[in-house]
């Protein structure tokens, strides 16, 4: 199958304004793209590009001041299939850890492993380990928290999340996260595209979204605490501890978020792009 995917982003800045975008996709998929997303930004700035320390292709754009709209639109390669279930796949103990994955063990920005770890092994210890406490982990979080726009924002952790049980996407998988690490499970944080494929209506107004991956039986696997089923279609952007890592977009001064689009649509057979 093929996926279109692509966003519109515009601003308005009171002045030239530096900006660092994460918006293109991950380096793992570019074997399945078949329209880049080459970013586009009107009028014309100067962009260049770089790999941040997680391996991330992220863009510098220098925006005029003024209406600045940034965009992109490609055409992705897809399987088809749901996320994978490994059920096997084993928890290994930390001395065994490979030393890359250290660094998703320990407390980041939004993810307080040390305000969380004593509710983790309460929660958490006496039951299953491997895939299942991962995956009780999430049917944890899935319950306990209830899936609110309007109790987003920006500064809110993984601690704040878990006392007010209300919040976004990227609210799940920061919960999920410090709880598989206060249980020594390696985890990061990940955004990208995630459309309606396979899943039958209401559907919501399409944004970015936010999941996570768990090492256990010597590979990452995707988890998402969100929508806690597998899910098609998934299409990654940026990996890194938690969502300070992968910002979608920081800007470097004044400005006001005009409008914001994101589309993940599949393309039907002979439908064209």
């Amino acid at each position: 199958m093929q996926i279109r995917v692509g966003y519109e982003i515009i601003y308005q800045f009171l002045q030239p304004t530096p900006v660092i975008a994460a918006l293109s996709i991950h380096y793992t998929r570019a074997s399945d793209v078949v329209r880049p997303d080459h970013m586009i930004v009107t009028p014309k700035a100067p962009i260049s590009a770089y790999r941040d320390t997680f391996g991330n292709w992220c863009s510098r754009v220098f925006a005029p001041a003024g209406r600045v709209r940034i965009s992109a639109d490609a055409l992705v390669n897809d399987t088809g299939s749901p996320d994978p279930l490994v059920s096997e796949a084993w928890q290994h103990p930390v001395q065994d850890l490979p030393e890359d994955t250290l660094m998703f063990l320990l407390g980041s920005r939004y993810c307080e492993t040390d305000r969380l770890s004593e509710t983790a092994w309460k929660l958490f210890e006496k039951g299953p380990v491997g895939w299942r406490r991962v995956q009780a982990i999430c049917d944890f979080v899935h319950h306990h928290i209830q899936f609110s726009h309007e109790h987003a924002r920006p500064t809110k952790t993984a601690w704040e999340v878990y006392g007010e049980r209300k919040g976004v996407c990227r609210d799940f998988a920061h919960l999920a996260v410090s709880l598989c690490r206060c249980m020594n499970i390696p985890a990061r944080y990940c955004t990208g595209y995630l459309g309606d494929v396979g899943m039958p209506p209401p559907y919501e107004p399409m944004d970015f979204a936010a999941w996570f991956e768990a090492y256990l039986g010597g590979n990452w696997y995707t988890f998402d605490p969100r929508n806690n089923v597998p899910r098609i279609g998934r299409v990654l952007i940026a990996r890194g501890r938690d969502a300070a890592d992968v910002a979608i977009t920081t800007t470097f001064g004044p400005n006001t978020l005009e409008s914001f689009r994101v589309w993940t649509d599949e393309i039907k057979a002979g439908s064209g792009s």
